[in-house]
């Protein structure tokens, strides 16, 4: 029996040794696996949000300087060509389809967060028995609607993204 048992024990070695170097590559596959089912979505996951991010700040500087263009004297601030040209210089990766709307109106000196008026004369009148003066304010709103690289399933596939600045005009 002795010899029986020596050789059943050669025999479940040779056999565990057999399936130890049978399995020797399934971790390397199971990691591969597990990297493209976890990996592959938060790659595209980050492109995406890194899409909007540089979209975003794009649309930002565009409202900015479409106000800084605005905000010399009460001519450019008037005139919206001028100022969406600016905006758009300013972000020329957008292209065209960045939307600027740039507006004017007026506020008391005394209380800037108070009434906004449309009418430099309503507001003059308004502030003149506040006994504050008028300032002219420009607003420059610029949208766009972004479009990242890819359609990914569960995110959006078109996001507007919006930015507003307002500035006083200078005199």
């Amino acid at each position: 029996m002795h010899r029986f048992e020596q050789d059943m024990r050669c025999s479940v070695r040779r056999l565990l040794r057999r399936a130890r170097a049978e399995e020797s590559g399934s971790a390397l596959v199971e990691l591969a696996l597990s990297i493209s089912l976890i990996g592959l979505p938060l790659l595209l996951g980050t492109l995406y949000a890194g899409a909007l991010l540089f979209y975003s700040i794009a649309v930002s500087n565009a409202a900015h300087t479409g106000a800084m263009y605005a905000m010399q004297s009460s001519t450019y601030a008037s005139d919206t060509a001028g100022i969406t040209a600016a905006a758009q210089s300013e972000a020329p990766e957008l292209g065209s389809s960045l939307q600027v709307a740039p507006a004017v109106f007026y506020a008391c000196s005394g209380a800037i967060d108070g009434t906004q008026y449309t009418a430099q004369d309503s507001a003059t009148t308004a502030c003149g028995t506040a006994g504050s003066h008028a300032l002219e304010f420009v607003q420059v709103t610029v949208s766009y609607a972004a479009t990242p690289f890819a359609r990914i399933p569960g995110m959006q596939r078109s996001v507007t993204l919006s930015n507003t600045s307002v500035m006083e005009v200078q005199e």
